[in-house]
C-alpha cells in the first residue's frame, strides 16, 4: 500500500535524466514528422526546447509562462526571435509529473510530436531514462493567498495547500456533452500521474473539425490520437480508457501550463471548464499578484507548511482538510 507521506515531494534536490530518450511522430496541428531527443539538463537550467531546424543562434526556447505566444487547442511557446514550439502541454506535464527539473528537449520541427492523444508514452520513456538527483535545492512557489479568474462558466483558481493538489469539475446537462462531464481531485504525483492521468486523450467533437481546420489547426487529428465525439456518441472502435477520460486529459493540460512556472507550485488548482487561454490567465494574474505567494526552496516550503499547521487547532477546517486528503492518497 502506498503510504501518505509518498505524496509530499521529499525529495528536496533538483532532478534530471539519467539518459536521454528519442521519439517521432506527427503533430496534431501541423501534421508535420519531427524526431523530438530529450537530454538531462545542467541544473537551475529549467526545461528548454531547442529547435534544431533553425539557425543555433534563435534556436532555444525556454519553457516558461513568459513565452506562451498561442493558446487555440493547445500551448505554443516562442522566443524572443520569433521562433516556436508547438502542443508542448503533454511533455511538460509528464516532465513536471515525474519530477524532472532540468532538460533539454530536442526537437527538428515546429510542433511536439502528438503521438498516441495523450502523455502515456513520455511517461514511459522518461521511466526507462530514469532519473538522476542533482546537487541544487529544488524551487518551489508557496501559494499563501488565493487567486482566481472568472469568464461566464469558465474559471480557475490557485489556493493554498499543503499538498499540491489538482481539482477540476466539467459538468453539462446537454446530450451532446455528457461524455465530457466529470470532476477529478488529486494529489501531483508521479504514481498518480501514472496511473490515473496520463493515458487521457485528446478529445474532439465532430462540430469543431471543419472551424479547426480552417485556422489551421487539427491538420493531423486522427483516430489513434484523439477521441472523436460525434453527437454524444464516442466514434473511436475502443471506446475511453477512464468513464471520465476528458476530465483527466483536462487535467495533464492544466499541468502542463503550471509546469511553464518553472518551481515546484505548493497549492491546490481548482479548474471549471476551464482551457488553455484561462489557465494562461490565472498563471499571469498569480505572478503579477506578489502578495500572493512566496519563492523558496522546496525544503522551504514545507517547512513553512509545518509551522501553519502546528499553530491550527487540530479541528481546525484546515487542519482537516489536510488529513482527509491524506486518506484519500491511502485508500
Amino acid at each position: 500500500m502506498t503510504s501518505n507521506k509518498d505524496f509530499i515531494d521529499t525529495s528536496y534536490y533538483q532532478h534530471t535524466l539519467k539518459s536521454s530518450f528519442t521519439c517521432m511522430g506527427q503533430g496534431l496541428h501541423t501534421g508535420k514528422n519531427a524526431v523530438l531527443r530529450v537530454l538531462p539538463g545542467n541544473e537551475n537550467t529549467g526545461i528548454v526546447f531547442e529547435r534544431r531546424d533553425v539557425d543555433k543562434s534563435r534556436s532555444e526556447i525556454q519553457a516558461s509562462w513568459q513565452n506562451i505566444s498561442d493558446t487555440r487547442f493547445s500551448i505554443t511557446l516562442s522566443n524572443a526571435l520569433n521562433v516556436s514550439v508547438s502542443t508542448v502541454d503533454h511533455i511538460m506535464a509528464a516532465l513536471y509529473a515525474c519530477d524532472i527539473d532540468n532538460a533539454r528537449v530536442l526537437i527538428d520541427g515546429p510542433e511536439i510530436p502528438i503521438m498516441d492523444g495523450s502523455a502515456d508514452i513520455f511517461v514511459s520513456l522518461i521511466n526507462q531514462a530514469g532519473r538522476q538527483k542533482q546537487k541544487a535545492q529544488r524551487h518551489a512557489l508557496i501559494v499563501k493567498q488565493p487567486v482566481s479568474v472568472t469568464d461566464g462558466e469558465q474559471f480557475a483558481s490557485f489556493t493554498p495547500s499543503p499538498v499540491s493538489w489538482l481539482e477540476m469539475e466539467n459538468e453539462c446537462n446537454s446530450h451532446k456533452c455528457h461524455m465530457t462531464n466529470g470532476s477529478f481531485s488529486a494529489p501531483i504525483h508521479r504514481k498518480i500521474f501514472e496511473d490515473e492521468l496520463a493515458a487521457a486523450r485528446v478529445f474532439v467533437s465532430s462540430d469543431q473539425i471543419d472551424a479547426l481546420r480552417k485556422r489551421g489547426l487539427l491538420q493531423n487529428g486522427t483516430l489513434e490520437n484523439s477521441v472523436l465525439i460525434n453527437n454524444g456518441t464516442i466514434v473511436n472502435k475502443e471506446g475511453l480508457r477512464y468513464d471520465n477520460e476528458f476530465i483527466r486529459h483536462e487535467m495533464v493540460t492544466s499541468l502542463g501550463a503550471i509546469a511553464l512556472i518553472g518551481a515546484r507550485v505548493i497549492g491546490q488548482f481548482t479548474g471549471i471548464y476551464n482551457d488553455h487561454r484561462i489557465n494562461e490567465a490565472l498563471i499571469r494574474k498569480l505572478i503579477n499578484d506578489k502578495a500572493s505567494w512566496e519563492y523558496a526552496t522546496l525544503k522551504k516550503s514545507h517547512e513553512y507548511w509545518t509551522e501553519v499547521l502546528k499553530k491550527q487547532n487540530k479541528e481546525s477546517p484546515l487542519v482537516r482538510k489536510f488529513i482527509s486528503r491524506f486518506d484519500y492518497c491511502i485508500r
